[in-house]
């Protein structure tokens, strides 16, 4: 098995980067998810609310503590990171994530876009914005599968917006690895239970509207399952950081006995 793909953003919710290597912590991997959304409830905002800001990219420079948006590859909103107000965000009902409110040109834009009020925040912790646990898990062979069940020649597998996607093993075979230790690259991390899916998995990712049926489509052949959220359609892995280190497109995935 060897990393096929990584997914990271700045910001919970925006378009992907594709970096060719990452750095992980036990809070998980340097920069992604660093910043979120919220919406004029305090909640979360997601993709699964609004394709809208898919075609968004950003750039977070920790070291100037800058931070830029890009649509098509011009810069939209740039400007300095200077946290505000503290604030606590509800994550699903699942949690709070404390952070603090971050003012600058990116609200009006990133609101613009999405057709609401929305503020952005960056988390207190380091990568703070991940949903569950801070690595995710996905095979190729699991997206193949979900291909097949559609109909469809291939599923682009950047909906699901996992960290880590990887060839060689069979479809769901992640399924049966919780508990587990797993090697990648010179990361040790602890598999976890499955990633319940939400309605921004419909969503195609390049342009944000919904063209897939993807929660009929997993609950057609892999029936309703339990998870931290309670009884959904899963797809994909949770997973915990044993040993921090660097994970490179390539890298084995071994897991241990």
């Amino acid at each position: 098995m060897h990393v096929t793909r990584l997914s990271t953003t700045p910001i919970k919710g925006i378009g992907l980067h594709h970096p060719d290597e990452i750095a992980v912590l036990r809070t998980g991997v340097v920069g992604d998810r660093r910043f979120y959304l919220v919406d004029d409830r305090d909640s979360l905002f997601s993709i699964a609310k609004t394709g809208a800001l898919v075609g968004l990219t950003g750039h977070f420079d920790a070291a100037q503590g800058r931070l830029t948006l890009w649509e098509g590859g011009v810069v939209v909103a740039e400007g300095d990171v200077i946290p505000g107000d503290p604030h606590s965000a509800d994550f699903f009902a699942f949690k709070r994530v404390d952070g603090r409110l971050v003012p600058g040109p990116w609200d009006a834009v990133l609101s613009a876009r999405a057709g609401r009020p929305l503020r952005l925040v960056i988390a207190d912790r380091l990568d703070g914005a991940h949903d569950v646990e801070p690595l995710t898990l996905l095979g190729d062979a699991s997206t193949h599968r979900l291909a097949e069940q559609a109909g469809v020649a291939e599923v682009d597998s950047r909906r699901f917006r996992m960290l880590i996607e990887f060839d060689g093993a069979p479809a769901h075979a992640e399924d049966d690895w919780r508990g587990r230790h797993i090697t990648i690259g010179s990361v040790v991390a602890e598999v976890g239970g499955p990633v319940q899916r939400c309605a921004g998995t419909t969503r195609n990712p390049e342009t944000g509207e919904v063209d897939l049926r993807t929660l009929q489509l997993i609950g057609d052949y892999r029936g309703r399952q339990d998870s931290v959220f309670g009884m959904g359609f899963n797809f994909g892995v949770y997973a915990t950081v044993i040993t921090e280190g660097r994970i490179r497109v390539g890298d084995e995935l071994l897991l241990q006995d």
